[in-house]
C-alpha cells in the first residue's frame, strides 16, 4: 500500500477526531477530582471508540477471506485500516488516563504498542522494498514461480555446457537432487566425450562451482556475490579456447539470475514477515480488549 494523495482524506479525518478527542479529554483530565478513570462515563466512551476502531481493523482480515464479496474497495479497506488503527492509539491512552493499571491493562498496551509499531514497520517497509526490488531485480519474476524458474535455470545451464562440453549428466538419467539441506548432490559420472577441444576447464568449473551453486537451494558461496562471481570466472576463461567463451558469458547471465531471485526472496520475506507479528497479535488484541470490557462491566 503505497502512501499517495488518495489518503489525504484519511488523514485529514483522523487529525480532526484526534483533535476533537483531545479537546475532550484534557478538560476531563483538569476537572476530574480523582483523575480520569476508564470506568468513568467519558472513559468508557473513549474505551468503546477504541474498541470498535480495532473491530473495524480486523474486519480486514475477513474481507481477505471472501475477495468476491463487493463490500468497499480493498484498497479503501486498507486506508481506514491504517488510519483508524492508528487513532485508537490516542483513545486507548485516553481510555486509560495514560495509566498502566493491572496486569491484563499493561497486557493490552504493550500488545497495542507492537500491533501499532509492527502495523507502522510495514507500510514504511512497503514504501520502499517495491522500488528497492525494481531497482535490483531487473529479472524479477512471480515469487510463487521462484522453485519452477531456478529448476528452468538449472536445466538450461546443464544444456549449455553440455552443448559445447559434452553431457554434463549421465545418459538417460534423471538430473540429481539436491541432498537434505540444501547441499548438492555428488556430481554424476559423465562421458569423456567433448564437443569443442578444450573446454574441459569450463565443465570441471561447472561441475565443482556452478552447478551446486545452481542447484542447492540457498543461495550461499563464492557465487553468490558478483564480486567474487567474476574472479572466479576470469581464470576459467584464460583456459579455454575463444569459442567457448560465449558459454562463458551466458553461464554468468545465469547466475547472476539466480542471484537476483535469491534478492527477490529476501526483500519478499521483508516485505510480508512483519505480518506473521501484526496479524495474530492484532487478534489477540481484540480478544483481550473484549475480555477486558466484560471484566469491566462484571466487576
Amino acid at each position: 500500500m503505497l502512501l499517495d494523495a488518495k489518503h489525504k482524506p484519511w488523514i485529514i479525518v483522523t487529525a480532526g477526531l484526534t483533535i476533537a478527542a483531545t479537546a475532550v479529554y484534557v478538560p476531563y483530565h483538569l476537572l476530574s477530582m480523582n483523575g480520569p478513570s476508564g470506568g468513568s462515563w467519558i472513559g468508557l466512551g473513549f474505551g468503546i471508540l477504541a474498541f470498535g476502531l480495532m473491530a473495524f481493523a480486523g474486519l480486514l482480515g475477513l474481507r481477505r477471506c471472501f475477495p468476491a464479496l463487493r463490500v468497499g474497495r480493498p484498497e479503501t479497506w486498507m486506508r481506514g485500516h491504517l488510519w483508524m488503527g492508528l487513532l485508537t492509539v490516542p483513545l486507548l491512552l485516553f481510555h486509560s488516563g495514560f495509566r498502566l493499571g493491572g496486569t491484563l491493562t499493561l497486557v493490552l498496551m504493550l500488545l497495542a504498542l507492537v500491533v501499532t509499531v509492527s502495523g507502522v514497520l510495514g507500510v514504511i517497509l512497503q514504501q520502499i522494498l517495491p522500488r528497492v526490488m525494481t531497482a535490483r531485480v531487473t529479472m524479477e519474476t512471480i515469487y510463487d514461480q521462484i522453485d519452477h524458474v531456478l529448476a528452468q535455470l538449472l536445466a538450461e545451464a546443464d544444456q549449455l555446457v553440455s552443448t559445447v562440453a559434452g553431457p554434463v549428466l549421465p545418459m538417460g538419467g534423471p538430473a540429481p537432487a539436491a541432498a537434505a539441506g540444501g547441499a548438492p548432490s555428488p556430481a554424476p559420472m559423465l562421458k569423456k566425450e567433448t564437443r569443442i577441444e578444450g573446454s574441459i576447464p569450463m565443465r570441471d568449473f561447472y561441475l565443482n562451482q556452478v552447478r551446486p551453486f545452481l542447484e542447492a537451494r540457498k543461495c550461499a558461496g563464492p557465487l553468490a556475490n558478483p564480486q567474487r562471481a567474476t574472479a572466479a570466472f576470469a581464470p576459467i576463461r584464460s583456459l579455454v579456447p575463444p569459442g567457448v567463451h560465449e558459454a562463458l558469458r551466458d553461464l554468468e547471465i545465469i547466475c547472476e539470475e539466480r542471484r537476483q531471485l535469491a534478492i527477490q526472496e529476501r526483500l519478499h520475506r521483508w516485505l510480508h514477515g512483519w505480518l506473521l507479528v501484526h496479524i495474530p497479535l492484532s487478534y489477540a488484541l481484540l480478544l483481550l480488549s473484549l475480555l477486558h470490557g466484560l471484566v469491566s462491566v462484571r466487576y
